[in-house]
């Protein structure tokens, strides 16, 4: 059994492109059964978020470069526009690829929490769509273990640093002070609610949060002293944000070139900041060229975020020195699973010889043999039964050369220091 992490993120390819290759949560299971359709793994998940879409498998008798193969055809994209974008992790390679992202390591804003908890989500996706075997089991748990040792031994996610801080920073560039603004907040997801929470301590004036689920959006509202209002009232409210941020998984715009036009009249002009960190988006990407409109997307705030993470590049060392070291431990599991089988199977041959040895003795004893001879008549029997096959296949490796098979035999069984005793 082999392990193999295929996609693309926010280091290999644009949004534009990420936003293709997007695969919502109600599209996942489907998507399980074609992959392993179609590449012949016995084990699969998918995880895709804002800034990766990427499958981990396990195959056995699959076809590595199919995988590949699936990821293009699935999203129906010509070979030159996604290729050049893919990466392909096998084994030892996806084992650390996939505790780097649990642990934030491979996310835009190093050290982001958020990752972890949409691996988990996608870990029982595939769980439920009965994708999900003992080696990815295996391999997300000790991701998710690792993950957490990260968190509790070095100080990667101590700082506050995040998609939603940076956003903020953002806006205060643009703004100053905040609490004269209002900010209409798309969504009401972990991103969102972080957003909302760094805005409130940095002092803003109003929130209002627009949500599909209204209830959702009320509690989130009510923590910060905000207002909530339906996403099919989103038209009749945009002209009141100054600051506009959306989150979602809508899988088309939530607002459109029209919609924020006429709101930009109704403001007599005012500017207004929004950042779309939804993928796909949820402003239509034709509102930016718009006269008082600052839009900027999730890629647009790397500039702003890298300037914030200098604080955990030590803390990311430490973590990629743990990652290393649970790679090491989870390849030794995995590789001695491959023995288990073999040692089954002389386990069985062995068992075999022996109750033929012990029946031919029960049926001698009834016969009235001599107890003392047959007991040395059988061990005699037994001893060369299982020595026979491993005696007469060393004789032809020694004939053919195979050296390496002399002295694999003499390492199993200690041959060598068995003569010195």
């Amino acid at each position: 059994m082999s392990l193999l992490a295929v996609g693309l993120n926010h280091n290999t390819a644009p949004v534009a492109l990420r936003e293709r290759v997007n695969i919502g949560p109600e599209a996942v299971p489907e998507a399980l059964a074609g992959l392993r359709a179609a590449s012949g793994a016995e084990e699969a998940a998918i995880l895709s978020t804002c800034n990766r879409t990427e499958v981990y498998c396990a195959l056995g008798d699959g076809d590595p470069a199919a995988v590949v193969d699936w990821f293009q055809s699935y999203h129906q994209l010509p070979d030159q526009q996604i290729r050049p974008h893919l990466y392909s992790h096998p084994n030892a390679s996806a084992v650390k690829h996939m505790m780097r992202v649990a642990s934030g390591l491979d996310s835009m804003v190093v050290g982001e929490p958020q990752v972890l908890g949409q691996m988990k989500s996608a870990y029982d996706t595939a769980l439920q769509a009965g994708a999900i075997g003992n080696l990815l089991n295996r391999l997300f748990q000790h991701s998710f273990s690792v993950a957490k040792e990260v968190r509790s031994r070095t100080a990667v996610g101590h700082h506050p640093v995040s998609v939603a801080f940076a956003a903020v920073r953002l806006a205060q560039h643009i703004f100053g002070d905040l609490r004269g603004y209002t900010a209409l907040l798309l969504g009401a997801g972990e991103t969102i609610e972080l957003t909302a929470r760094h805005l409130h301590k940095n002092g803003l004036g109003r929130l209002v949060v627009a949500n599909r689920n209204l209830a959702r959006a009320q509690d989130l509202a009510a923590d910060y002293s905000g207002y909530a209002i339906s996403l099919t009232d989103l038209p009749q409210h945009l002209a009141e944000a100054d600051i506009i941020i959306g989150s979602t998984s809508s899988p088309m715009p939530l607002i459109d070139l029209a919609q924020m036009q006429a709101a930009i009249q109704t403001r007599k002009h005012r500017p207004v900041f929004i950042v779309d960190m939804a993928v796909p988006r949820d402003i239509d990407p034709a509102v930016g060229d718009l006269n008082d409109v600052y839009l900027y997307s999730v890629d647009d705030l790397r500039e702003v975020i890298e300037e914030n993470l200098r604080n955990r590049h030590e803390a990311a060392l430490e973590a990629e020195e743990i990652i290393n070291d649970q790679v090491i431990t989870f390849m030794d599991w995995m590789l001695s699973r491959d023995a288990v089988s073999t040692i089954r199977a002389l386990r069985g041959q062995a068992w075999m010889v022996q109750q033929e040895a012990v029946d031919n003795a029960r049926r001698k004893l009834s016969q009235g043999a001599d107890p003392e001879r047959l007991l040395n008549e059988v061990t005699r029997a037994l001893t060369n039964k299982l020595l026979h096959l491993p005696t007469t296949q060393l004789r032809d490796a020694s004939a053919r050369g195979r050296d390496d098979l002399l002295q694999a035999v003499q390492e199993l069984y200690d041959l060598k220091n068995h003569k010195q005793r």
